[in-house]
């Protein structure tokens, strides 16, 4: 008895796991209650993880550091006006930032901006380059999908890419606060930091792809997944996309 429910728990979290290989415990367990139900199964939250354990199916984080700041250059340099900020709306705050993607020939670079509200991905564009292009079309796209953009903050790092010219005149020209870490103060921009990692732990985006465009598919895939089907803890376990568009 005791194995036929461990097989049907496992079954149920496979399924599961097709699309999200690496959620933990916590959010299996709230994603997973009404399929649990359907199956007359009562599992807490003891009980999962210690079937995941013994079938050595619990997710392992991993740390990760790369450098794709250059914040030594001669464009103005904005201060940080999110600090004490309380974000209360979506599109009150967009976070943005730049993390590598390995493939076989070297690395391309995914820009994202992230609502800091609903935590959705609202931007985003990878290219095989550090150059300015790719931060400005995950920009232009996160504004064209906005419906409203009044009174919102764009926060970045110091990074040249987000300081240049051409960077905060589109900014400027759509009335959007400039706001940025100050020097060395990567928390200042945690957020962002934070959904890198997700992309990179949850969705595999930390494996070496074999070109530029397997690395697009790829990316595509897991932004679709994070914003539409990943739960998220702080968002009293809802996704990005509900949340941006009930209060947007």
């Amino acid at each position: 008895m005791r194995l036929k429910l461990e097989q049907q728990i496992i079954e149920i979290v496979h399924k599961r796991r097709r699309s999200l290989p690496r959620e933990g415990v916590r959010k299996l367990k709230v994603s997973l209650d009404d399929e649990f139900t359907k199956a007359n199964l009562k599992v807490g939250r003891d009980t999962l993880f210690n079937v995941l354990r013994k079938h050595q199916m619990l997710t392992l984080r991993k740390k990760y550091s790369s450098r794709t700041t250059n914040s030594h250059h001669r464009f103005y340099k904005y201060n940080n006006i999110i600090k004490d900020l309380e974000v209360t709306r979506p599109n009150q705050v967009w976070v943005s930032d730049i993390t590598y993607i390995r493939t076989i020939k070297g690395f391309c670079y995914l820009a994202l901006i992230t609502d800091m509200y609903s935590r959705k991905i609202v931007g985003y564009d990878l290219s095989d380059s550090l150059e300015l292009k790719g931060c400005v079309r995950a920009l232009n796209k996160a504004i064209y999908q906005a419906k409203n953009s009044n009174g919102l903050i764009h926060h970045s790092d110091r990074g040249i890419q987000y300081c240049s010219n051409v960077y905060t005149q589109i900014l400027k020209r759509k009335k959007i606060d400039i706001s940025m870490t100050e020097e060395n103060h990567c928390y200042e921009n945690a957020m962002a930091e934070r959904v890198n990692g997700i992309l990179k732990d949850e969705f595999y985006l930390d494996q070496t792809f074999d070109n530029v465009s397997h690395a697009k598919r790829a990316a595509k895939n897991a932004i679709k997944l994070y914003n539409e089907i990943r739960l998220h803890l702080s968002l009293d376990y809802k996704t990005p996309n509900m949340v941006y568009k009930l209060s947007a």
